[in-house]
């Protein structure tokens, strides 16, 4: 097929009817979204996550002789299904993808696995008692997966490397182990479930080790009664060194995450906020280019992103991603922004004058497939690239399809009269007027294609108050939904009645009014008995007031 698409685009570039190029797409490798959506696979990675569980446990060495390991096996197991049925049970739609399944099962493991080594290293080095607990990174899954997943599946590690944790340590030290793993864990999640800027991270190591070290006192292993006794200098040495102990390793957890996060967004397809915050900005490559060429689209852009933004934090979806998606939205029109009417200057001939309404269809619909195009070029987000694809879904290019209904029907009155040939009518196809692109499939999408449609719209307002806004978005949102545009998105009537609240707002704080400041002569009239003098003073006169020289510059004669 990719042969045959050569020749015909070869064929078509020497009748001058194709520049021989092929646009770029974008599209995910269908095996790796077989592996992603499979069953089986998923089966086999809880499966793994149990088995290693179970193994982890009966090979750790801080547990007794005594101990039976039969009876912790089995504790383990209990754990590990409970874990998974919960997972599986209670996923957000960001973990359906088996490789989100490894980010959370395998993140999990990982912290597990790094705690028995740490405890196992303490004990044979002959390290403090007081040490073996406070050098384990309890922050480490939960605050990896609150940044990467969101708090739900920060929570989920907090719990359970808590739960199989404890079974790693001594009868003796379980319960104190599993209220310092869960309450450190916890305070992660809460500390980072919305990080925009990696100071944050750094803030939260801090105060997750001031929590662990009060834990700690709680639980017995610093004991700061101790420290204003006879030997008040050994253990005030042992408290300072347990207590820099917990903050370090909190405050290493946290920058150790810091510097993985953009590996860990690369191997898994995640974005952050962090990494949208500097998606943000307004000096990117294409974003300057749209400043320069399509001024007029880089201001609706803009005004679109802060209408999206707006929208989304009021019903708590990412508004970050929507700023930053709805700057990019329309970067298609870069490859033609003389036909796009927020570009052409005023007095300036409008292209589509001279052209079809077919034509002009099809050149207003090759926006999205350029955008994507120029998108993949510039390796921009993969989901840019979607809001881009379904910004506009199926929808109808509505003025130029109408404008080629009432040709028709100009023409088939001819017809009637014997002025033209039937043979000669326009055939008019609605698909032809129709966009190619997916349904918006997300909130945020969702959202961005509302507000791309309203802000398009509220340019034809002559008195925008704030009845006429809410009309006008009500109008626009219904025909959205009855044209099916919003099926396959996830935004409830709840949500969408927000939403329109919210768009109604921003519109209205835009478009206000300003006060139409009188003439001079209009105040001259008001008040005849001002001079002349005091209606506008001399710029020497002014100067003179001040003390200062004057600044009008006097002819060289």
């Amino acid at each position: 097929m990719g042969f045959l698409d050569a020749i015909k685009r070869w064929q078509l570039a020497r009748q001058g009817l194709s520049s021989g190029r092929k646009r770029r797409v974008y599209s995910e490798n269908p095996a790796l979204q077989a592996l992603e959506e499979s069953f089986a696979v998923k089966v086999g990675l809880y499966a793994t996550f149990a088995v290693t569980s179970v193994v982890l446990i009966l090979k750790s060495d801080n547990v007794g002789p005594a101990e039976d390991p039969l009876q912790r096996a089995l504790y383990g197991i209990a754990f590990a299904l409970t874990a998974v049925a919960m997972f599986h049970a209670n996923r957000q739609a960001a973990c359906r993808r088996n490789s989100r399944v490894i980010l959370v099962l395998g993140g999990t493991l990982a912290h597990l696995l790094i705690a028995g080594l740490i405890m196992k290293l303490a004990h044979s080095d002959d390290v403090p008692e007081v040490f073996h607990y406070l050098l384990v990174p309890f922050a480490l899954a939960p605050m990896l997966h609150s940044i990467l997943l969101g708090r739900l599946m920060g929570t989920f590690s907090a719990v359970y490397v808590s739960l199989i944790g404890s079974l790693l340590v001594p009868p003796a030290d379980m319960l104190g182990f599993l209220t310092l793993s869960l309450v450190s864990g916890i305070t992660a999640v809460l500390l980072t479930g919305h990080v925009r800027k990696r100071g944050q991270l750094l803030s939260a190591g801090i105060f997750i080790g001031i929590v662990s070290l009060l834990i700690a006192i709680i639980w017995g292993r610093l004991e700061l009664g101790s420290c204003f006794g006879i030997e008040a200098v050994d253990h005030l040495e042992i408290f300072g060194l347990g207590s820099a102990a917990a903050l370090g390793t909190a405050v290493f957890t946290a920058l150790f995450i810091s510097g993985l996060l953009p590996v860990f967004e690369g191997l898994f397809q995640l974005t952050t906020d962090i990494s949208w915050l500097e998606l943000s900005d307004l000096n990117h490559k294409l974003l300057r280019q749209m400043q320069l060429e399509a001024p007029g689209t880089f201001h609706h852009s803009l005004i679109v992103a802060s209408l999206a933004e707006a929208a989304a934090e009021k019903i708590g979806a990412n508004a970050l991603m929507c700023r930053v998606c709805a700057y990019f939205h329309d970067v298609g029109k870069l490859k033609k922004p003389g036909y796009f009417i927020e570009n052409q200057h005023d007095g300036a001939e409008n292209p589509h004058v001279s052209l079809t309404p077919t034509m002009s269809a099809l050149i207003i619909i090759a926006h999205v497939k350029d955008g994507v195009d120029i998108a993949v070029k510039h390796k921009l987000n993969p989901r840019i690239i979607n809001v881009i694809q379904e910004h506009h879904g199926n929808s109808l290019v509505c003025f130029f399809y109408r404008r080629a209904q009432e040709q028709k029907k100009t023409e088939m009155d001819k017809v009637e009269r014997g002025l033209e040939n039937p043979e000669d009518l326009p055939h008019v196809d609605e698909k032809n007027f129709r966009y190619p692109g997916h349904r918006p499939s997300t909130r945020e999408s969702g959202i961005i294609a509302l507000a791309d449609m309203v802000e398009s719209a509220s340019r034809s307002l002559r008195t925008p108050t704030l009845a006429k806004i809410r009309a006008m978005i009500e109008e626009l949102v219904r025909s959205k939904v009855h044209d099916g545009q919003l099926d396959d998105c996830v935004l409830t009537l709840k949500e969408l009645a927000s939403i329109k609240d919210s768009f109604a707002v921003t519109l209205r704080s835009m478009l206000h009014a300003r006060i139409d400041y009188p003439k001079e002569e209009d105040r001259s009239a008001a008040n005849p008995k001002r001079t002349e003098f005091q209606r506008s003073p001399s710029p020497e006169t002014e100067a003179a007031a001040k003390g200062m020289p004057s600044l009008r510059k006097t002819s060289p004669a």
